[in-house]
């Protein structure tokens, strides 16, 4: 989700690199599970999170936004997000314990937290967020550690390619918004996202293969697509 951040005011006032120690570490959350409450859809998934939950659960993606996932429009682009329920808008996949059911496969963000991340010049780096957790003594560990993800450089680069591939289309999408008719441009967007659902979700990835190399198979494709669209 694109928002305009003062980092003096939401985090430590510092960037970090995986290779860095933060403050992060909250014991194993000793029972809380604030940050998976009250969410609404801000948890949105990346192609990689919803291969994962697709793979770790066994259910085709389908059956997944018909349960613990939905759709809704982020920046003109319809994508999916972790869905919260009932009078606690609790996270779909918290057990009656409060603790997460898909620790092992986990999205990037949930992984992450309570880091965020800051884009700038077609890379990222990390913040540490300093009102979304209520622990107040976390200890420092290694980024590179707590985000406990294989292959991590690969998984970086690939994040912020995603990220500034659908940057573009949604810059292109809200461009649209304001220069066209409405139902000229609602129809344009349609078709982005269902491009995109159906490129990067939708269409099984090989579970005994290489997810990045069929991910930038896909993003080559969607580039020569959004090409014949003058994006």
């Amino acid at each position: 989700m694109l928002r305009d951040i003062n980092l003096d005011e939401i985090s430590d006032g510092r960037l970090y690199t995986s290779n860095d120690m933060a403050k992060t570490d909250c014991k194993g959350c000793d029972g809380c599970s604030a940050c998976c409450h009250g969410m609404g859809s801000s948890i949105v998934l990346d192609p990689l999170d919803v291969c994962r939950l697709s793979q770790g659960l066994q259910q085709p993606v389908n059956r997944l936004l018909a349960g613990p996932l939905e759709l809704h429009v982020v920046d003109g682009i319809i994508l999916p997000n972790l869905k919260m329920t009932g009078t606690e808008e609790a996270c779909s996949f918290l057990d009656s314990d409060g603790r997460c059911s898909i620790h092992a496969f986990r999205p990037g963000i949930c992984r992450m937290f309570p880091l965020g991340r800051f884009y700038e010049d077609h890379a990222f780096k990390y913040f540490l967020q300093i009102h979304e957790c209520p622990k107040t003594d976390r200890t420092k560990v290694k980024i590179k550690k707590w985000l406990d993800t294989p292959n991590l450089k690969t998984y970086e680069t690939y994040i912020s390619d995603w990220h500034f591939f659908l940057k573009d289309l949604q810059d292109y999408v809200m461009k649209l918004a304001s220069d066209q008719t409405q139902t000229d441009s609602d129809n344009t967007a349609k078709t982005i996202s269902m491009h995109v659902l159906t490129q990067f979700y939708l269409t099984p990835y090989q579970p005994d293969g290489n997810f990045y190399d069929e991910f930038y198979a896909r993003l080559e494709k969607s580039r020569l697509f959004t090409s014949s669209l003058h994006i």
